[in-house]
């Protein structure tokens, strides 16, 4: 149940990891080329490297063992690490990130304001 448990929280941990990873290199990149300036500083990319680590460690660290766990069966030897649904995860999470903060960046000047809709 343990290792089972374990094993899960490995996989959360990298796909967490791996979906974050591709969307700020892609971000560092693409906006370094396109704006000839980064979008992220240094002291912005530790304040994101340092939330990321946070919520993977609490990933990897807080969910106890189920008995629910031991009604599945065992993963093999061979089966890889980063299964295909997991790939498509990582993938469709990157793209979705990747659309905000590409909107955010390169025409969120243009966005209307947000309107309050509380009475003054």
């Amino acid at each position: 149940m343990w290792g089972r448990n374990v094993y899960d929280s490995i996989s959360k941990f990298l796909q967490f990891q791996l979906t974050v990873n591709i969307v700020a290199v892609i971000v560092a990149f693409t906006g370094a080329c396109i704006t000839q300036d980064s979008p992220l500083k240094a002291v912005q990319m530790l304040w994101v490297n340092l939330i990321m680590d946070t919520f993977a460690s609490l990933a990897l660290a807080t969910e106890p063992p189920t008995e629910a766990l031991l009604l599945r069966k065992p993963y093999g030897r061979n089966k890889p690490l980063i299964s295909r649904t997991m790939m498509k995860n990582i993938l469709g999470h990157a793209v979705y990130q990747l659309t905000l903060i590409f909107t955010l960046l390169f025409v969120g000047e243009e966005l209307p304001p947000p309107r309050c809709s509380a009475r003054q």
